[in-house]
């Protein structure tokens, strides 16, 4: 270890000093005033102060060694106001040699802090939140070495946990920066995945209580979170590799568990909790310091990418401190029967953790349309919204809550009228459910007659059983991913074919579209090491262009695909198509791979398809190239639409800016089902616009009449489609995309009610 234990042994007896004055007697202010000289004289410092946060976002000085006495709670500050109001809204700590030449330095007459020009502060945090301000003041010009620093920081803890156990200070007299109210609030996010909940509010993966927080035995310790280390990541590997056998984990779930493995093995991550252990701590004490650590980095970080990192490790921090105490695996247990679930952010494997019969909705403080966790809860048919400004600080667990998914809002501790207006909306949701069952053996086919194919995507084995339940006519994209991402290496053709045979097995004759590979840029494999840290990973190195790079991986997944097929019809498609050559050289080495089996015996499918997903906005101006090759097209509406408006579909400053139901995406897909009809090329569209009823039907309206999409997305599909009459929809569609210079969503809505189309 880099960090000597004789560098820290400073810290851990000032740490139990500061132990024995909690555990004697006294007043709570003689406690007080005994912390601050303590640390003072340890510190080598003319003053110590301990300002806490009230109500109002106010800090007062509680207790101090060197500014004048009267000064104590006498003396206040604003959140952000002053040096300590600084580090307060910050929540960074601060090492100043010249405090008064800093922009946010405020004078303090009443404190009689004028000869005092050097100044390091930290942050008291307790549960994420700032309750207070612990700084040290010297009369000469200091530089603070990044290990006093530390060591502010850790007393600091210890502090945070001494005033929230109620016998110096009542915790309900302590503020955070973060007040949260008791009266009915509504919140406004953004739809993630829609409906209607109404229950009690759940907080995801609640602070783990910390008994002790000085070590009494540094080794022991050490000991003790290195077991828990290795208890972590072994039931890390587990979940992955179960899921992997179990073929049920899906591209999303398993990328998630297997960045949570990565990430746990980083050994930087375990050396710093190793140092606080040494600098005193107890091990769980430790993890939640670096967990407030990544808390503070978070609030400063605005790359998306980044606090996304950010929030695994904070994640990891609470399994970590799961495993030292030993309730690991029983953060989901007794929900209520109506539980909301709030989190600041959450992955699909941990939704999954959760007792789907009792879990009713969830609200996410950040989160996009596009992500994981989304997918999976429209999946489930759970209410989601995502992007609720400062959640965590307004909500308490046990809390009433509305969840009003479409609309995006939110109703905190709502009154028995709201409750009542959305209990009422939730009948009726109940109600759409039951038709949407009764419909799902009902032909897809308007009021004119024109029938429409209704498929469903898939990315998990178990997405499979849903077929029938929706009554989807096949799978039009099924995601192979899940085998590259569950294994430490390169899948065999035995593996992946076995995989293939049982998506064909629970397809039941059922026609399967199989999407190949796409890993690379954001969605690094682990024996693929050097294709991490793009850029731009959604424009980077992935998909088809890193199969074509490596043939190796296009030929053995194609191989196992056609002995899964095995005299069954296989319809491959190869994804971010860019050119046509790549289709070209993609169907080339299918073709080979064919003609090689052939000539062994072995059997093939009885008739092979071989299309392209359309995603890349330069195979507009191939179409006609393009459609010569092809058996079929798949659009994917989700990156041909990113990449047609260069807007990241990720990013949520971008979310609801631009709209396919646009002038500019319809003509664009209007584009393609003009080139492709004179062929009689199919085309279908993939991506979330063919499950949206107001997108689907527009799609209808442009004689684009085969939709994949989420399975919950196929009843409403159904539903609208069996209310359409497209004689009526098409010279409207037409009239409005030469009319009009903005988005069309509106007006297709307006036509539907106009015309008695059910969009639910």
């Amino acid at each position: 270890m880099t960090t000597s234990t004789a560098k820290w042994a400073g810290a851990r007896t000032l740490l139990k000093r500061l132990r024995d004055v909690m555990a004697g007697g006294g007043g709570a202010q003689q406690r007080l005033d005994s912390i601050v000289r303590l640390i003072a004289a340890d510190m080598v410092a003319e003053v110590c102060s301990l300002y806490v946060m009230r109500p109002g976002e106010v800090l007062e000085l509680f207790a101090t060694q060197g500014l004048k006495s009267e000064a104590v709670h006498r003396s206040r500050l604003n959140v952000g106001r002053g040096i300590i109001g600084h580090v307060a809204a910050t929540a960074r700590s601060i090492a100043l040699r010249d405090a008064p030449k800093h922009p946010a330095f405020v004078y303090l007459p009443e404190t009689g802090e004028d000869p005092y020009h050097s100044m390091m502060g930290v942050p008291i945090m307790r549960a994420g939140r700032v309750i207070g301000v612990l700084a040290v003041q010297n009369v000469t010009a200091r530089a603070y070495t990044e290990e006093e620093v530390e060591t502010l920081e850790t007393v600091a803890m210890v502090v945070a946990e001494l005033l929230s156990a109620g016998d110096i200070i009542d915790p309900a007299e302590i503020g955070t920066a973060d007040s949260i109210s008791s009266g009915p609030l509504r919140l406004e996010g953004v739809r993630l995945a829609p409906g209607i909940a109404i229950g009690t509010a759940v907080m995801h993966r609640p602070e783990v209580e910390i008994g002790r927080m000085v070590a009494e035995d540094v080794s022991a310790e050490l000991d003790r979170l290195r077991t828990a280390m290795d208890a972590m990541r072994s039931r890390l590997s587990s979940m992955v590799e179960a899921v992997g056998e179990a073929g049920d984990g899906g591209d999303e779930h398993i990328e998630v568990l297997h960045a949570y493995r990565m990430i746990a093995e980083d050994r930087g991550w375990l050396r710093r909790m190793e140092e606080a252990v040494i600098s005193g701590l107890t091990a769980e004490a430790a993890v939640q310091k670096v967990q407030n650590d990544t808390r503070a980095r978070m609030r400063q970080v605005k790359d998306a990418y980044l606090r996304e990192r950010l929030v695994d490790l904070e994640d990891l921090g609470f399994r970590l401190l799961q495993h030292l105490d030993g309730s690991a695996g029983m953060n989901a247990r007794d929900l209520p029967e109506d539980a909301v679930l709030i989190a600041r952010t959450l992955g699909p494997a941990e939704l999954l953790d959760y007792d789907r019969a009792r879990l009713k909705g969830v609200v996410l403080e950040e989160g996009s349309a596009t992500s994981h966790v989304a997918i999976v809860a429209k999946a489930l048919e759970l209410p989601l919204v995502g992007r609720v400004p400062d959640l965590l600080g307004r909500v308490q667990a046990g809390d009433g809550v509305v969840v009003d998914a479409g609309s995006g809002i939110v109703f905190l501790r709502p009154g028995e009228e709201v409750r009542e207006v959305f209990q009422k909306s939730l009948l009726t949701s109940r109600e759409r459910r039951e038709i949407y069952r009764r419909t799902r053996d009902l032909p897809a086919i308007t009021k004119d007659g024109v029938s429409v194919s209704l498929q469903m995507n898939a990315g998990l084995l178990i997405d499979m059983d849903h077929l029938a339940e929706v009554g989807a006519e096949g799978v039009g994209l099924y995601r192979t991913e899940v085998p590259f991402m569950v294994h430490s290496e390169f899948p065999d053709v035995e593996a992946q074919t076995s995989l293939y045979s049982r998506i064909y097995a629970k397809a039941d004759e059922r026609p399967v579209t199989f999407r190949t590979l796409d890993i690379g840029g954001d969605k690094a494999l682990p024996y693929f090491g050097e294709l991490a840290g793009e850029d731009n990973p959604a424009m980077g190195y992935r998909a088809m262009r890193l199969s074509l790079d490596r043939p190796q991986i296009l030929r053995v997944q194609l191989r196992a695909m056609i002995r899964a097929a095995a005299g069954r019809p296989l319809k491959v498609m190869f994804p971010m198509i860019a050119t046509v050559e790549e289709f070209d050289r993609g169907k080339r080495v299918l073709e080979r791979a064919l003609s090689a089996m052939a000539r062994r015996g072995e059997a093939i499918p009885a008739h092979v398809e071989v299309g392209a997903m359309l995603e890349v906005p330069a195979l507009l101006f191939q179409l006609d190239r393009l459609l010569e090759r092809v058996d079929f097209l798949s659009i994917g509406s989700n990156d041909l639409m990113q990449f047609l408006y260069a807007a990241d579909r990720g990013n949520p400053r971008l979310d609801g800016r631009y709209d396919a139901l646009s002038p500019a995406g319809l003509s664009a897909l209007a584009q393609i089902a003009r080139a492709a009809e004179p062929r009689g090329t199919p085309i279908s569209v993939c991506g979330e616009l063919a499950g949206d009823p107001v997108g689907a039907m527009a799609l209808i309206g442009l004689g684009i009449t085969r939709l994949s999409m989420s399975p919950g997305s196929i009843g409403p599909v159904r539903v609208m489609v069996r209310s359409l009459s497209l004689d009526r929809l098409r010279p409207f569609l037409a009239d409005l995309m030469v009319g009009s210079d903005s988005g069309l969503r509106s007006r297709l809505t307006a036509f539907a009610r106009d015309h008695g189309v059910d969009l639910g």
